[in-house]
């Protein structure tokens, strides 16, 4: 082969490779998601689980021990913008109960008590089913997300669902969990699962969002929490009822709910 035939083809193979790989960055950047799309696919993710600003979110708790059913427990959430949530205790081991939460402040108030407790973040998230899990954290609220990948998802049945991979990073102290990896499904935004983490890096819990239909739309009817510290135990969150709803302000007041042991919703 002459030199200026061997300099012909070296020309044509660089080319075929600087082709190439510029097509395979025009892929790579027409499948990631810009701010401003991961935050509004988050927001849609929202509108699946509440859809309400202010509301009243009736829930049922099933706790699985070594997967059998070992408590159950019902509580009544009422939620307002400003992440303002008021819950009320329903089971009768726990009647009279009540947490309510004001931005970064939360207080706990129990029946024979005259005085709110005031308790932290991290006591938020204690017990079988966490207040945190309960109270309908609101994504786009509380955290900043960004976009990971695009990828599939295989659910619990085995079905495989194009998903957007969001790391969302808490923006106020006491959002329930530090950082959440959260799967959406491409082009509607409905939840998948979420990967959540304490702030110490710890994996806490895997939770997998149920899809059902609730007064005739497509919404989050359940969400199933894998406990990775207690790793015997399972958490299934039943929501029963949603519907809109605004109370009084007086009833986001702690000094109220503690004198007031009868609350009339």
């Amino acid at each position: 082969m002459s030199k200026l035939s061997h300099l012909f083809m070296l020309f044509v193979l660089v080319g075929f490779q600087s082709t190439a790989i510029a097509t395979m960055q025009n892929i790579d950047n027409k499948s990631s998601l810009t701010g401003a799309q991961v935050k509004q696919l988050v927001k849609k993710a929202d509108d699946f689980r509440l859809g309400e600003s202010s509301a009243k979110v009736v829930s049922e708790v099933k706790l699985y021990k070594n997967d059998e059913l070992d408590k159950t427990r019902q509580y009544t959430v009422y939620t307002r913008e400003e992440r303002e949530s008021l819950v009320l205790f329903n089971s009768q081991v726990e009647a009279g109960q009540k947490m309510l939460m004001l931005g970064d402040n939360y207080w706990l108030l129990m029946p024979k008590s005259r005085r709110s407790i005031r308790i932290t973040p991290m006591q938020k998230l204690l017990g079988e089913a966490s207040v945190g899990d309960i109270s309908t954290l609101t994504w786009s609220e509380d955290y900043q997300g960004e976009w990971v990948e695009s990828t599939t998802t295989e659910l619990t049945d085995g079905q495989a669902i194009h998903s957007e991979k969001i790391k969302l990073k808490a923006t106020t102290k006491g959002a329930s969990y530090f950082i959440i990896d959260l799967w959406l499904e491409q082009g509607t935004g409905f939840p998948i699962k979420a990967d959540l983490y304490l702030r110490s890096g710890k994996m806490a819990k895997e939770a997998w969002f149920i899809k059902g239909i609730r007064e005739g739309e497509t919404k989050v009817i359940s969400m199933v929490l894998n406990d990775h510290i207690q790793t015997n135990q399972k958490t299934v969150i039943e929501y029963k009822d949603i519907t809109p709803t605004e109370i009084a302000d007086k009833y986001y007041n702690p000094a109220y709910l503690s004198r007031t042991k009868q609350l009339d919703l």
